[in-house]
């Protein structure tokens, strides 16, 4: 088992725990190698899920008075339970209860008891840098960071089965697309729009849906959390900004697995495509897991200049696929530094010393990684 980074126990010391997150991350897995005493309800488990669902009164009737963490995994099957754990917890100021979900659509949209603050949200991504280590970069790049698809020894077959998996479980169980075949269109052509600005007219009309029906479908991607949405930055004076948002799926190698995309090697474009998918999840990852408020945005000019992230107002990354990185490389950041006070301006790359371009920071992606999981880049 890879060691997570997430730091389950400091937060149940304040609160009990929403945990969100996309199916195989981990979360099971996590919990019961963290916490072997609780008391487990999965509603999996179909006669779990029947009894609990016949008598919600069920779980506090069982759970001993001197448990001190329940785990509820899959909770977004059974919202009803809801009521029961605020009880509980009214009743137990000592006990917390860690309530997981591979969606929060159900309980966003079904008017769920989600427990009036007496719960933080949390998120278990894949497998980030600081849990693989070093020398995993281009199986990570093919295969992307699903525990059981990294180490698998037939990845191409499990990344198949896993989008097939989504399509039946998640979308046809929670019944909230009205046709399963337009949404596999659309999920097939999401795919290959994955880290692009995102053009509800053009990938309806590839996928034979309306535009009001591709912004519903993107939400769900987001709602069953296999999907982000990356917001433009538009504080930009000198420089018009565009607003469009990109899109990047949860996982490198379920985007290959949607784009049939396989083989990625250095000097490939896909191979740039990949890099910039995975340190946006590294971004991503690492400011859920250290509870860091700051927006994380990219920018366009609407003359095309363009920097791949920037985190908050002063700090902006670039990845650039390349062993060599030039002056040109760098227009777009230099455009950018004319408008905002950035502290820092980074650009990740396959150099590989770490050096200076003026007060451009050049990093090899491995030290980009080990100083973002180490705390240096924020």
């Amino acid at each position: 088992m890879y060691p997570r980074v997430l730091g389950l126990e400091s937060l149940l010391e304040h609160r009990s725990l929403f945990l969100f997150g996309p199916r195989q991350t981990g979360k099971s897995t996590l919990l019961h190698d963290r916490f072997p005493d609780a008391v487990f309800f999965d509603l999996l488990e179909a006669d779990t899920f029947r009894e609990l669902s016949e008598r919600p009164e069920y779980i506090r009737q069982t759970t001993p008075d001197s448990a001190r963490l329940v785990v509820i995994d899959e909770v977004q099957k059974l919202p009803s339970l809801l009521d029961e754990v605020h009880l509980m917890i009214e009743r137990n100021k000592a006990v917390r209860f860690v309530l997981t979900g591979s969606s929060a659509r159900s309980l966003k949209r079904g008017a769920a008891n989600l427990l009036a603050g007496r719960a933080w949200m949390t998120r278990l991504h894949p497998l980030v840098f600081s849990e693989v280590g070093r020398g995993r970069l281009l199986d990570r790049l093919n295969r992307g960071s699903l525990p059981a698809v990294l180490d698998s020894a037939a990845p191409a077959e499990d990344l198949r089965a896993y989008v097939g998996l989504y399509l039946q479980e998640e979308i046809r169980a929670e019944g909230v697309a009205r046709s399963i075949e337009g949404f596999s269109r659309f999920l097939t052509v999401a795919g290959s729009c994955n880290g692009e600005q995102v053009n509800y007219t053009a990938v309806g009309s590839d996928a034979g849906v309306p535009p009001r029906t591709v912004r519903e479908y993107f939400q769900i991607l987001e709602d069953t959390l296999v999907g982000h949405q990356l917001p433009a930055y538009r504080k930009t004076v000198k420089r018009k900004p565009v607003a469009t948002a990109k899109f990047y799926m949860f996982d490198v190698g379920v985007a290959n697995a949607l784009l049939k995309r396989s083989d990625v090697q250095p000097g490939s474009e896909s191979y740039g495509r990949a890099l910039e998918h995975l340190i946006f999840l590294e971004l991503r990852s690492y400011l859920d897991y250290r509870r860091i408020d700051l927006p994380l945005c990219y920018w366009r000019s609407r003359s095309r200049l363009e920097v791949d992230f920037v985190v908050g107002d002063r700090i902006a990354i670039e990845v650039k696929a390349k062993a060599r990185v030039t002056r040109r490389d760098l227009s777009g950041m230099r455009a950018l530094a004319e408008d905002l006070a950035l502290e820092r301006k980074l650009v990740v790359c396959n150099e590989t010393r770490r050096r200076r371009e003026d007060d451009i920071e050049v990093l090899p992606i491995e030290e980009f990684l080990e100083d973002l999981w180490s705390g240096e880049v924020f």
